[in-house]
């Protein structure tokens, strides 16, 4: 009888608080000012989000599960068995899980920023796959991609995106952080869910969704600064933003500051004027055309596309050539 496996946890990614503090003060003191939206996902933030994802506005979560469900089978077609299968942005690692009986992977590696935020989704996954080999990894893959020789093993690279995450990169990014995962999956691929251009009132709803749970996840960002460089934020006098860029091509998410004030921190201090903004993020909106082109520009073979009725949303499975 083969025994049940149990996941194995490796942290790569070492917070440095001077480097990470520097930052969000550079962004804070900058004409426009800024925080990088992976601040969002403290504890509260990563609960938030996944209240986000239930709201009647908030499509892509759906858009894209539909997807799967529909061509699930072409996909396994396209994809293959057997392959370690490298979910990027892991969370709680249930997208990835729902693909596992078509895709039948060897080897499952979740990726995130800390091994912690992944240890009761693995634990919980290989009890449903006692026999599936689970990796956990913690590391930053939104400036570098060095996954550890173990990690991959001899299997053949799959690489998954799923969410529209994608999106949160300006388009020079994206294409350089295409490039890096190209470069790591040769003999397998990368597949990927991208959000499309559509009507502005559908884009702007689902970033600003009538009950307020967007906002508080995007105000809860001023929490995480207090925790992590001593500012004296409140919430109270910011509100929420979002809105749509139709010039750019993106989705802005914005605090603006509802009176003048001066927030203060050990060692510096800005003053902001009454209607003054912090850009928190942005989510960039693709053609299906200008994506798949942008796959190919990062090295990969012309990709397969899957799309909803709508065409709201898309799934693409680009190989590394």
């Amino acid at each position: 009888m083969t025994q049940a496996r149990t996941p194995r946890f490796i942290q790569c990614h070492v917070a440095d608080t001077a480097t990470e503090r520097a930052e969000i003060e550079r962004g804070l003191l900058d004409p426009a000012a800024s925080v990088s939206p992976k601040y969002f996902y403290d504890r509260l933030g990563s609960h938030l989000f996944e209240a986000i994802t239930e709201l009647p506005e908030y499509y892509p979560t759906r858009t894209e599960a539909a997807i799967f469900a529909t061509h699930g089978a072409e996909m396994a077609a396209a994809l293959g068995t057997g392959s370690t299968f490298i979910d990027l942005g892991a969370g709680s690692c249930e997208k990835a899980a729902r693909l596992f009986p078509l895709l039948e992977p060897s080897r499952y590696v979740a990726v995130d920023i800390s091994v912690s935020f992944l240890h009761d989704a693995l634990k919980r996954l290989q009890r449903e796959h006692p026999l599936l080999d689970v990796v956990g990894l913690g590391l930053d893959f939104s400036s570098r991609l060095e996954l550890p020789a173990e990690v991959l093993g001899a299997g053949r690279p799959v690489f998954f995106y799923p969410g529209s995450s994608i999106g949160n990169f300006t388009p020079a990014q994206a294409l350089a952080f295409l490039a890096r995962v190209r470069e790591r999956a040769a003999g397998g691929g990368l597949l990927i869910g991208v959000d499309l251009v559509k009507a502005t009132p559908v884009l702007q709803a689902a970033y600003d969704d009538a009950l307020g749970v967007t906002a508080a996840f995007n105000l809860n960002v001023l929490r995480q600064l207090n925790r992590l460089i001593g500012s004296d934020f409140r919430p109270e006098d910011w509100r929420h933003v979002g809105l749509y860029n139709e010039a750019d091509s993106r989705i802005e998410m914005h605090l603006e500051a509802r009176r003048a004030l001066t927030v203060l921190w050990p060692g510096a201090q800005r003053a902001f004027r009454a209607g003054e903004r912090i850009h928190t993020e942005n989510s960039y909106k693709y053609s299906r055309g200008d994506f798949a082109a942008l796959l190919e520009r990062a090295g990969f073979a012309p990709p397969a596309c899957w799309t909803d009725e709508r065409g709201w949303f898309a799934v693409y499975w680009a190989a590394a050539r």
